[in-house]
């Protein structure tokens, strides 16, 4: 039996990425799966230990595919060993940095009423490259109302690696 299920929802690919690197750092001799969270219903959830799920914010949302997967299979979720991290952009500011401090991980629990096992938040990059014209722009005009960066020739990435690698260790 797969111990292991990690689902990402992610809007530019790195959530995906963060989740790659929770796959690479776990150590455990388990099995683990991992899956986007539009390919996630070809999974029987309760074939797995433990479940967790990373989801990206854009415009200061989580999405409302995830949303609803977590309103769908919550109880499953509170049965297993459940674990929810969020990735943002706000939590490179180190009092925004810890889940009981990060705006987006506050209102995700409160709307979806999930309570996971265990929380974690990670910073985000900012890709201006790799945006379309509307996103480059909003996210520029975001960055500059919270004192970001703004040089859209720029990506600028505040993920603590060594932050995700721990949140791995401790989930072994």
């Amino acid at each position: 039996m797969p111990n292991t299920l990690i689902i990402y929802s992610s809007t530019d690919g790195h959530t995906k990425t963060i989740c790659r690197r929770l796959t690479n750092s776990l150590k455990h001799g388990g099995e683990i799966k991992i899956t986007s969270l539009e390919k996630v219903k070809k999974f029987d959830l309760y074939e797995f230990n433990k479940i967790i799920i990373g989801a990206s914010i854009r415009y200061g949302k989580h999405s409302r595919e995830l949303y609803k997967f977590v309103d769908l299979n919550k109880d499953v979720l509170n049965q297993k060993q459940s674990v929810f991290f969020s990735v943002n952009v706000v939590a490179r500011k180190p009092e925004k940095s810890m889940p009981e401090t990060n705006p987006y991980i506050k209102k995700f629990l409160k709307i979806s009423k999930w309570k996971p096992k265990k929380i974690g938040v990670f910073a985000g990059k900012v890709d201006y490259p790799n945006y379309s014209f509307f996103d480059k722009y909003i996210i520029k005009l975001i960055m500059f109302i919270t004192n970001g960066p703004t040089d859209t020739s720029q990506c600028y990435e505040f993920t603590d690696w060594s932050k995700v690698d721990k949140f791995a260790k401790e989930l072994s």
